[in-house]
């Protein structure tokens, strides 16, 4: 027995006069009453939510439309064209559910696109990260061409529908059971045609011009630190919004201190007699001030001291990092005559307690080979 199918227009609850915008509108409500996500494992809801997809697929389409007022359901019947089906229109379902709401470019956008996203790397000292600063930046982008107030158009004239997709920016190619959309070739996808457009931006609504912004650098950055700028990118094509403009920081070599987040470290060569007699030393911090540190006797190469919050600002926090001096004992060079005969009597007079470590390391070594041989 032949299955009775329901009239398109009363599934939607709509007349056959109603308007494109009176049919999305029914076709919205009655979509999310019966979307499938609303009503797990309701069968009769999925059935409806279907029925609804179907009516609205074959309606919301001019031609088609037209198709069904003069010939019902057989029009489509017998690979005549019909409704796609649920599986593979559920992208336009998602789209005119919830297109608007996720900013996603839709059809009838009135030709508008967003701005691209520019990117610019900005180098600075690490005295300007410990500190921050204020950039100026001067770099060239597209902003709303002022002629034409971002339209595209000539003063006094307006974009008009594209008569191919209806103002839609994509045309529907219908093959047997199959639906192909693409990009309509008259607008390029814009929706719109401009007859007479702007002499100053030919109609893309916006120009090239170079910009000047300040931008605020704040204490504590680091390598590889994002700024974003909202709206500071590229002008919208034909009104539409701008795009970003995004700061990447790159920290350029400093000639004493090395950075590891909030700490600094700094390497210090000190004297042979000052690592064994001990003494101190002051290293200059970023901050403009000095840090002394105490040597004590018999300090070794290598040796590190830490001077407690004198590294680098946290971002976006009170903390301060440490500073780290490493000292390396630097070997006398370019010695006197007299230099000489006083290292030379002072190695005589040393004995294991003057240089520990390497009587120790030759003592050992000397017992390990000693022993191996006698294996």
């Amino acid at each position: 027995m032949a299955t009775v199918r329901r009239d398109f227009y009363e599934i939607l609850s709509v007349s056959r006069t109603c308007t494109e915008v009176d049919m999305k509108a029914a076709f919205r409500k009655a979509a999310m009453l019966y979307h499938p996500d609303r009503n797990p494992g309701d069968a009769e809801a999925e059935r409806k939510f279907k029925e609804i997809n179907e009516a609205y697929q074959i309606l919301s389409d001019p031609q088609k439309r037209a198709a069904y007022d003069r010939y019902g359901h057989a029009a489509f019947e017998n690979g005549g064209g019909g409704a796609e089906g649920f599986g593979a229109s559920m992208a336009d379902i998602f789209d005119d559910l919830f297109g608007d709401m996720m900013g996603r470019r839709n059809g009838r956008n009135g030709g508008a696109t967003r701005g691209s996203d520019l990117r610019y790397n900005l180098e600075i000292t690490l005295e300007e990260a410990f500190s921050g600063k204020t950039a100026s930046l001067t770099l060239p982008t597209s902003i709303v061409c002022e002629s034409c107030s971002g339209s595209g158009a000539k003063s006094g004239a307006k974009p008009r529908a594209c008569p191919t997709c209806g103002g839609y920016g994509r045309v529907r190619a219908q093959q047997g059971f199959f639906s192909i959309e693409r990009t309509c070739p008259h607008c390029q996808g814009q929706g719109e045609i401009i007859d007479n457009p702007c002499s100053v931006c030919s109609g893309s609504g916006r120009v090239t011009r170079e910009r000047n912004l300040a931008v605020n650098v704040p204490a504590g950055v680091e390598d590889g630190t994002r700024i974003r700028l909202a709206g500071e990118g590229e002008a919208g094509l034909r009104g539409g919004p701008q795009g970003d403009l995004y700061i990447f920081i790159a920290m350029k070599p400093h000639p004493f201190f090395q950075r590891d987040g909030a700490d600094l470290f700094c390497r210090v060569p000190i004297s042979m007699v000052q690592a064994a007699l001990g003494g101190e030393i002051a290293v200059r911090t970023l901050d403009g001030g000095e840090a002394k540190v105490k040597i004590p006797e018999g300090t070794q190469s290598g040796k590190q001291f830490k001077v407690r919050s004198s590294g680098m600002p946290v971002l976006r926090s009170r903390d301060v990092g440490d500073l780290f001096i490493q000292v390396t004992v630097e070997t006398p060079q370019n010695l006197t005559k007299r230099q000489r005969e006083l290292l030379a009597e002072f190695d005589e007079l040393s004995s294991q307690t003057t240089h520990p470590e390497a009587s120790g390391f030759f003592a050992k070594m000397k017992d390990f080979f000693e022993n191996l041989s006698g294996q």
